[in-house]
């Protein structure tokens, strides 16, 4: 029994690593796109997929921090992590649609740096 519940929970830790990691480079892949947004014809059109892909990737960590937690037995904390993570990627959205980029470049620089710093943690 002991060794099935450390089999899941290192499935689960492993499940979040990637997920974090595929966050922290979807986040650092729109920098490039909003470098691109503003001296190409097609930086608008990579930057909003963009955004799509790394909101999809901050849900894909939520379910993987919960699957580390519940079934692989291992600690809450990534999920309140994850949570925000959601939360914030939610006002990055809101503010990128209402062109709000004094507010949107440092919230996407500061997601960028938790990104790191939870991918260091692993």
């Amino acid at each position: 029994m002991a060794t099935q519940v450390t089999a899941t929970a290192r499935r689960g830790s492993a499940f979040l690593h990637v997920a974090i990691l595929l966050q922290t480079l979807t986040i650092f892949l729109q920098a490039v796109s909003a470098g691109l947004l503003l001296t190409s014809s097609y930086g608008e059109v990579l930057h909003s997929v963009g955004a799509r892909v790394m909101y999809g990737a901050s849900m894909l960590y939520l379910l993987a921090a919960v699957l580390a937690w519940k079934p692989g037995g291992g600690s809450p904390r990534p999920v309140g992590h994850a949570t925000g993570f959601l939360v914030l990627a939610s006002v990055q959205v809101v503010l990128g649609i209402a062109h709000l980029p004094s507010l949107h470049l440092p919230l996407g620089v500061l997601m960028f740096g938790l990104s790191v710093l939870a991918l260091a943690r692993r």
